[in-house]
């Protein structure tokens, strides 16, 4: 059995960016993820928008993170060595109850201190914005919005983390939890862990993990969301695009990501039981939609559809020797705190990616002054990034090819991609095919993998994971 001061249970990217935030301090940290690899789940399926924060009520937690997150997103993203641009947005209206939402949203934005916020005529987003509809009455823009990778950040802040001393434990299940004089014990199906605190990042079943010592509290009930990847060759709005439709809850989200494709997305639906597979009726109300919102953007240029699932954390009560949930939807963070040293993020959702990194401060801020723990002076938050030849110029491209002749093997011609590239992803923790797509790209082009994926399982196969 090994001892630690503190256990991550999840490496979505919560978990990873609280990680890496623990190695701020002198504090010996193991993140258990049940997966072969990180960022298998909700990260995975992702809208990629770092929110400017005129969304949430004037202070509340989330909107003083939210502000606080996206203003320091350039530098988080320059050390981690992550693409990270700084889009703008405009929430587009088409009728009287969708001004009225931008009403209360540019007021939110300007108590939250949200900088550069504009209410803008239907006339002037058209001018802003020539690919929305020239029914637009009004929009919101707002110049901070932004849009990231968010499994490339999640496994940069990973990797950051285990460069700086964090163990990791993949293919880990957590089987139960126990209660110590000084701590806890973590039961996994690998071993056991006595550690002093707990930090439970399990995403969508962070609830079930908090269930496992304690009475429930706060459980989670899911929705769904579909996405479609346009190919970057699309003609694609300059902004990301948020519609506020006349029907409340019907409105899309288009967001010019950074490798260059439009990324729609819709509006939440039910849940069907599949994390990631997409509904067929939801994809369609999605097009009709884009093509009312964005009439310019051709809808035939689409490569790609998936789904995701995103957390609703209730409150829950006791009723009949069970427990159910009260019927309210908890708009705010739950950041549980059921016993001294055990944190549980539980239902974080939008905008969960923008404020991932100060969730991370704040949770590590909390365990080392429960731990009493000293600064780790030696903590270094730069990571590099995988080398990549997309983008040199000749004279560069042919330096590095004479280095090292796999960079001249171009085995994802889509999203030119080296065979060095992907051996990297490899050796950097990629034992899947998905995997190695998270790292570098590769199979997320025009194609989607069918030239390159054979010589991918090949390479993995090479490499030791041909059986994964």
């Amino acid at each position: 059995m090994r001892t630690v001061d503190t256990v991550v249970i999840g490496g979505g990217i919560l978990g990873c960016m609280a990680a890496r935030e623990l190695m701020r301090w002198k504090i010996r940290t193991i993140l258990i993820e049940e997966k072969e690899d990180i960022c298998t789940g909700v990260t995975r399926a992702n809208s990629a928008v770092v929110y400017a924060g005129y969304d949430n009520p004037p202070g509340s937690l989330k909107a003083a993170m939210t502000v606080r997150g996206n203003g320091a997103f350039d530098v988080l993203c320059e050390e981690l060595e992550v693409p990270f641009l700084r889009r703008g947005s405009l929430m587009a209206a088409f009728g009287p109850r969708a001004e009225k939402v931008l009403q209360k949203k540019y007021s939110n934005g300007q108590k939250n201190q949200v900088p550069g916020l504009k209410l803008l005529s239907g006339k002037e987003a058209c001018k802003m914005e020539p690919h929305l509809a020239p029914h637009v009455t009004a929009a919101l823009y707002a110049p901070t919005t932004g849009t990231v990778n968010p499994w490339q950040l999640g496994i940069a802040a990973y990797e950051n983390a285990v460069q700086n001393g964090c163990d990791i434990l993949l293919n880990t299940k957590v089987l139960g939890i126990q209660k110590r004089e000084k701590g806890y014990l973590i039961e996994t199906d690998r071993e056991g862990i006595a550690c002093r605190a707990v930090l439970n990042c399990a995403g969508i079943l962070a609830d079930k993990i908090q269930e496992m010592l304690f009475l429930p509290s706060v459980r989670l009930f899911l929705d769904g969301t579909d996405f479609l990847v346009l190919d970057r060759e699309a003609d694609v709005p300059k902004y990301i695009i948020f519609h506020e439709s006349e029907e409340k809850g019907k409105g899309i989200t288009a967001v010019p990501t950074v490798e260059g494709n439009l990324l729609l997305g819709s509006s939440k639906r039910a849940f069907d039981g599949a994390y990631f597979a997409v509904a067929s009726g939801s994809i369609e109300r999605l097009r009709h939609s884009a093509a009312c919102v964005l009439p310019k953007v051709d809808l035939n240029q689409v490569i790609r559809a998936f789904g995701a699932v995103r957390p609703n954390p209730y409150q829950v009560k006791k009723q009949e020797g069970g427990f159910v949930s009260d019927g309210k939807s908890i708009g705010s963070f739950v950041i549980e705190n059921p016993a001294a040293g055990f944190y549980s993020l539980i239902g974080i959702k939008t905008p969960g990616l923008t404020c991932a990194n100060e969730l991370g401060k704040y949770l590590a801020r909390c365990l080392a002054a429960y731990l009493d723990a000293e600064p780790n002076r030696a903590f270094d938050p730069k990571r590099r990034a995988i080398r990549r030849v997309h983008g040199m110029d000749f004279a560069s491209r042919a330096s590095l090819v004479k280095q090292d002749p796999d960079y001249g093997d171009i085995v994802c011609p889509c999203e030119d991609i080296s065979r060095a590239e992907i051996l990297e992803a490899i050796r950097r923790g990629a034992v899947t095919a998905a995997g190695v797509k998270r790292r570098v790209g590769a199979g997320m082009g025009r194609c989607q993998s069918s030239r390159c994926s054979r010589v991918i399982a090949a390479l993995l196969e090479e490499e030791g994971y041909g059986a994964l």
